[in-house]
C-alpha cells in the first residue's frame, strides 16, 4: 500500500498562499504556461530548484516546425505518426503541427533568438525528419527558449516565483484538485498553495537510470503526486533512450545532439564501418528507438566497447560555428571532433509516457492540468520524434491556458478558501543513505528495464523492488527522501507497464517478443482509485 500523501499533515496549520492559479515546474512548458495566464489572473510558479534548474535549459536539440516552402504540417504530422508506432494520437499530433508555427511566433516575439542562413532562419535535419524542419540557436537552443521566458517573467513581474520549493502532493477537496503542499526548503516548512487549478510543468523521470542526459531533478515527482491523488497514468513503458551521449562518467552524461548527425555525421563501431546503413532508410538519421537498438547490438558486437560518431568530414569552421557547446565540451574531454572520433552510447532522456491528459491538458481530476514531459498528451505514441517536446510544451500549455481563462471567467466559481484537510497515519523511520539507495535504484533500471527488457529481467527487477517496498511508507523530512519516494513509485509503474506489454514497439524493446503485435495498438494506463490507497 502506497500512503496517499509524503507527508501527514493539517491543513489548519499550514501556512497559505492563494492564487486563481499554481503552475508546478519552470522549464519550457511551465514558464510559457505561467507568463501566459499571468496577463489575466493571480499565479504563482513553484519550482523545487532554480527557475533555469529544468531539463528545458539542458536540450541541445531544436524545435520542430514545419515553415519551409516544401514542408507543410501535413509532412510534419506524417514523420510524427510514423515515429510513433501506431501508437500517437493522430488529433493531438495534428493539435501540434498546426499550432506549431503560431507557438514559435510568439517565442521570437518575446525575444529568442534562432539560427539564420541568409536572410531566412535556418533549418536542420534530425532522425526521424524527412525535411530539415528543426529551429536551432547554435547547440544550446532549450537554454536559449529558457532565457528568454525568465527574461520576460522578470520584466513583467507578473508572476509570483517561489524558487526552492519542492511540491509534495496534490490537494484534492470535494473530488476536484485545490492545490498543492509544498516543502519551503528556505524555512523548511509547509506550505499549501491553494487555487482555482494547477498545472503540474514537472519534467520527467531520466534519474531512474543510471546513464542519462536529464539533470539531478527529474525523478519523476509531478507522475507520482499525481499518482497518489487518483490520476491517470499511461505509456509508463516508453521510455525513449537518445542515441549520442558522450561516453564519459559525468551524471548526467553530455549530449551530442542528433543535428550533428543531421549535418552528416557517421556513426561507426569498432571497426570503423557505418552501421546504420542497410537498417532503415534513414540510416543515421533513422528514429531514436531504431538507432538506439542497432547501437546496443553494435556495442556488444564489439565486445562491450563504445561506438563512435565520425564528424571528421565536416568542415571545422562549421563543427565550431553550429556546434559551439559540443566543440568545446569534446576539447575539455580531449577530443577533437574535428579529427577524432567521438566515442557515445545511448543514454535515458526522455519518458514519453505520463499523466493522461485531453487536448487541452486535462486530467481525470477536474482542475487538474499537466503539460511538457510529465504528461501524456498522445502526441509521441510508442516514440517520440526528435524536436517534438519543446514544441509539445509550448502548444499544449496554451491551449491549458484558453481551457483555465474559459473555465475562470465562465464557469461556476468555487472556494479556495474553505479546504479543511488531514492526512495522518503511521510511518515507520528509515536510517537510509539516499544517495546510495537511489545508485542502486538506477543500476537496477539501467540493468533490466533499460533498452532491451524480458520478462525474466522485469521479474528480477520487480521482486528486487519490493525488498525494499518500507521506503514508500517511511517518513522521511527532506527532498532526498521525498525523491526517492517518487522515484521507487514511478520505477515500479515502468516495471509493471514494461512486463504487461508483451511486443516490442518504439522506446520498448523485449527480446523475448521481438516483434510488434497488432494486439498491442492500445494503451496502458494505472490509476490509485482513493479507497485503495493507505491512510
Amino acid at each position: 500500500m502506497v500512503p496517499r500523501y509524503l507527508i501527514n499533515f493539517n491543513s489548519d496549520k499550514l501556512d497559505k498562499i492563494t492564487t486563481d492559479v499554481v503552475v508546478v515546474g519552470s522549464g519550457v512548458a511551465g514558464l510559457s504556461a505561467a507568463l501566459e495566464i499571468s496577463k489575466q489572473f493571480d499565479v504563482a510558479l513553484v519550482t523545487k530548484g532554480e527557475l533555469k534548474e529544468t531539463a528545458t535549459w539542458y536540450a541541445q536539440g531544436g524545435v520542430a516546425t514545419a515553415i519551409s516552402p516544401e514542408d507543410s504540417p501535413k509532412l510534419h504530422l506524417k514523420d510524427t505518426l510514423e515515429a510513433g508506432a501506431g501508437l500517437c494520437d493522430r488529433k493531438a499530433v495534428d493539435v501540434l503541427v498546426s499550432d506549431a508555427s503560431d507557438r514559435i511566433g510568439e517565442l521570437i516575439g518575446l525575444g529568442a533568438e534562432f539560427d539564420w542562413q541568409g536572410d531566412r532562419i535556418g533549418l536542420s535535419r534530425e532522425g526521424g525528419h524527412r525535411l530539415a524542419r528543426i529551429l536551432h540557436s547554435g547547440d544550446a537552443t532549450g537554454s536559449e527558449i529558457e532565457a528568454t521566458l525568465i527574461r520576460t517573467a522578470n520584466a513583467w513581474r507578473s508572476v509570483q516565483v517561489f524558487e526552492h520549493r519542492f511540491a509534495l502532493d496534490i490537494v484534492v477537496d470535494g473530488g476536484r484538485c485545490a492545490g498543492v503542499v509544498c516543502l519551503d526548503e528556505k524555512s523548511d516548512r509547509l506550505v499549501l498553495h491553494l487555487a482555482k487549478a494547477v498545472i503540474l510543468a514537472t519534467g520527467g523521470a531520466g534519474q531512474l537510470y543510471s546513464v542519462t542526459t536529464n539533470p539531478v531533478i527529474s525523478t519523476g515527482d509531478g507522475m507520482a503526486m499525481a499518482y497518489r491523488a487518483g490520476a491517470v497514468l499511461a505509456d509508463m513503458e516508453f521510455i525513449q533512450f537518445h542515441p549520442t551521449a558522450l561516453d564519459e562518467d559525468s551524471m548526467p552524461r553530455f549530449l551530442i545532439t542528433e543535428a550533428l548527425r543531421g549535418e552528416g555525421a557517421y556513426l561507426r563501431d569498432c571497426r570503423g564501418e557505418r552501421f546504420m546503413l542497410g537498417r532503415h532508410p534513414l540510416a543515421e538519421l533513422g528514429p531514436r528507438d531504431i538507432v538506439t537498438r542497432e547501437m546496443i547490438r553494435a556495442t556488444q558486437r564489439c565486445g562491450g566497447g563504445p561506438v563512435y560518431l565520425d564528424a571528421t568530414h565536416i568542415p571545422k569552421d562549421i563543427l565550431e560555428e553550429h556546434f559551439p557547446t559540443i566543440w568545446k565540451h569534446c576539447r575539455e574531454h580531449g577530443i577533437d571532433i574535428s579529427k577524432d572520433l567521438i566515442p557515445v552510447r545511448p543514454a535515458a532522456h526522455y519518458t514519453i509516457g505520463g499523466v493522461k491528459t485531453d487536448l487541452d491538458g486535462r486530467t481525470n481530476i477536474p482542475d487538474l492540468y499537466a503539460t511538457g514531459e510529465v504528461a501524456c498528451t498522445g502526441v509521441h505514441g510508442a516514440n517520440r520524434l526528435a524536436s517534438n517536446s519543446l514544441l509539445e510544451g509550448l502548444v499544449f500549455s496554451k491551449r491549458i491556458i484558453e481551457a483555465i481563462k474559459t473555465r475562470l471567467t465562465t464557469g461556476e466559481e468555487s472556494s479556495i478558501q474553505d479546504v479543511k484537510l488531514g492526512f495522518k497515519m503511521a510511518r515507520s523511520k528509515l536510517d537510509l543513505d539516499f544517495k546510495k539507495e537511489r545508485r542502486w535504484l538506477q543500476k537496477l533500471m539501467m540493468d533490466y528495464v533499460g533498452v532491451v527488457r524480458s520478462e525474466s529481467g522485469l521479474r528480477h527487477a520487480m521482486g528486487e523492488l519490493k525488498k525494499r517496498d518500507e521506503v514508500l511508507k517511511a517518513e522521511f523530512s527532506n527532498p532526498a527522501g521525498f525523491e526517492l519516494q517518487n522515484m521507487f513509485l514511478v520505477a515500479g509503474l515502468v516495471m509493471r507497464a514494461a512486463l504487461e506489454r508483451e511486443e516490442s514497439r518504439g522506446a520498448h524493446y523485449r527480446e523475448d517478443y521481438p516483434e510488434a503485435s497488432d494486439g498491442w495498438i492500445r494503451h496502458l494506463e494505472h490509476r490509485f482509485v482513493e479507497e485503495t490507497i493507505a491512510g
